[in-house]
Parts: C-alpha cells; structure tokens; sequence
C-alpha cells in the first residue's frame, strides 16, 4: 500500500497571537521555529506590523525566508534587506470615510 505523504516545504505564520504573546516570542516559540530552519523548511512571517517595528519586536527576523508586512503592502527579505512594496497607502479621502463610518485601524 503505497501512501502519499504530504511535505510543507514552508510555514506561514502571523507574528501577534500566533508566534508573539503580547509582542514578544517565548523560548519554547523561538526552539521550535528553530528545530523548522533546521529540518530545512522556510518561515514566511506575515505581519500586520510596520518593518521598523517588527525588527525592535523579534531581533530573529533573519531566519524568516521572507516576511510580508505593514498588512500586505510590504514584500521583505531579511537575508538581502532587499524591501519591495506591494501595495500604496490607500487615498486619505478612503480612509477618512471608513473612519467616518466606525472602522478602525
């Protein structure tokens, strides 16, 4: 019986409430996305955070393949430090509206 065993080459991963508790990655969190590195899988960190921000928050950013920030406008490479952005700040006059009718940031 031959079975079809499935491989994850890659874990993408939110930062806050997922690999931080109150902004900040426990030792048992950091051994464990170690052990990933290790096994040769990627970590692809997806944050809502500004790029500044997360490298104060998790001085290990560098074992991150790629992380995509600031709620998807950012594309970065820490191992190059190499930042494409993927999306522009939307219009003031948007987000005055939203705000208008009780959305938050």
């Amino acid at each position: 019986m031959q079975t079809n065993a499935i491989r994850y080459s890659a874990l993408a991963s939110d930062y806050d409430g997922t690999l931080a508790k109150d902004g900040v990655v426990d030792n048992a969190t950091a051994d464990a996305l170690d052990r990933l590195i290790r096994s040769g899988r990627k970590l692809i960190l997806v944050t809502g955070r500004e790029l500044p921000d997360l490298e104060n928050v998790f001085p290990q950013l560098r074992i991150c393949a790629r992380v995509v920030a600031e709620n998807g406008a950012l594309l970065y490479d820490p191992s190059t430090r190499k930042k494409k952005v993927l999306a522009q700040r939307p219009p003031s006059q948007f987000v005055s509206s939203l705000r208008y009718k009780g959305v938050s940031d």
